[in-house]
């Protein structure tokens, strides 16, 4: 159970709040009373954040979470209570094509966020968005927090080593700093048609098959953003009650009941009005990992923090977003 008094005109920065999990964060930040500063790089006028109206609710400020600067200004100007570090470069295709600009994204820009962060006097608690892509390929699964990071591609690797430096930054300098590893997240919002739920369902909703990069076996984990959402703020407030436990800690946070990509595309199909789509199967992806998934008990153990939502009832909140989100664009 969130608790609505410990948010209430808490200054909160959120950067990357215009991706799909910072617009939904936001939103509820929000309605819980918090007093949100979100950084923006891009503007992004499809983005729940925009659509929404938040972004002329919250204060809004454009800038690079790899400027060093811009970061020490952001915390002192806004006397930042509690950070939740999402900015990223998230697309594996991408990370494949432009290392580099993945490194700089996540690793570079973790660490000016976390160093800035530990100047500013006045923070209480960071979050630090990991992956379960931090752990790279295991032979024993379900992931559990206590698995070797060991990222082998340019995507994986980032999230491995910004993983790595914010636990860093706890155990160094005793900042009240943990990590949080999600499963793959789907919801409304998410306008990386590559991946696998928007690119489904926006095939389906336009009567077209859908396609399947992988040969439809890898098997994922997938979690609903507005139960990821619940996960932060739970440990955010954990962090606040007892920063001895939790600080330098990861969690895993996932539905734990893990499908394999034609498994996730046949259940996006059955909820649509063509429910006889057959997916096209490329078998054309690269440099992804076969079968990943976690075991989120340390989670449920430490926190109390469980998943709220049915596969089939988020799938269907989601597939209604982006049939109301397509008829407007």
């Amino acid at each position: 159970m969130i608790d609505s008094h410990f948010w209430q005109d808490r200054r909160v920065l959120v950067t990357g709040c215009s991706g799909i999990l910072g617009s939904w964060l936001t939103l509820k930040l929000e309605e819980l009373g918090a007093d949100v500063v979100g950084i923006m790089r891009d503007w992004a006028p499809h983005s729940e954040l925009v659509r929404s109206g938040a972004s002329k609710r919250v204060n809004l400020v454009r800038g690079d979470i790899t400027d060093t600067a811009f970061l020490d200004r952001v915390f002192s100007d806004y006397e930042i209570k509690t950070c939740i570090h999402l900015a990223a470069q998230t697309a594996v295709g991408i990370a494949n094509r432009s290392p580099v600009s993945t490194f700089e994204s996540n690793i570079r820009g973790t660490w000016v966020v976390l160093e800035a962060a530990r100047r500013w006097p006045g923070l209480e608690q960071v979050v630090v968005a990991s992956s379960d892509k931090a752990y790279g390929a295991h032979d024993q699964l379900p992931y559990s927090e206590s698995a070797e990071l060991r990222g082998n591609h340019p995507y994986d690797v980032s999230k491995s080593c910004a993983d790595l430096i914010a636990r860093a930054y706890a155990n160094t300098y005793g900042m009240a700093v943990a990590v949080t590893r999600c499963a793959n997240m789907y919801g409304g919002g998410d306008l990386n048609w590559n991946r696998i739920v928007p690119g489904t369902i926006r095939s389906v909703l336009r009567g077209e098959p859908p396609v399947i990069r992988s040969d439809g076996s890898p098997r994922r984990d997938y979690i609903y953003v507005h139960d990821v959402v619940s996960a932060y703020l739970t440990l955010a407030e954990a962090i606040a009650v007892n920063p001895s436990q939790h600080a330098g800690q990861a969690y895993n946070f996932g539905k734990d009941a893990p499908l394999s990509a034609l498994e996730m595309v046949r259940n996006i199909v059955l909820i649509s009005d063509h429910t006889g789509l057959e997916p096209i199967v490329e078998n054309t992806a690269s440099n992804e990992i076969q079968d990943q998934y976690l075991s989120s008990r340390l989670a449920h153990e430490s926190l109390g923090w469980s998943p709220e939502h049915s596969l089939q009832d988020s799938l269907r909140e989601t597939f209604e977003w982006y049939r109301a989100f397509l008829a407007q664009t």
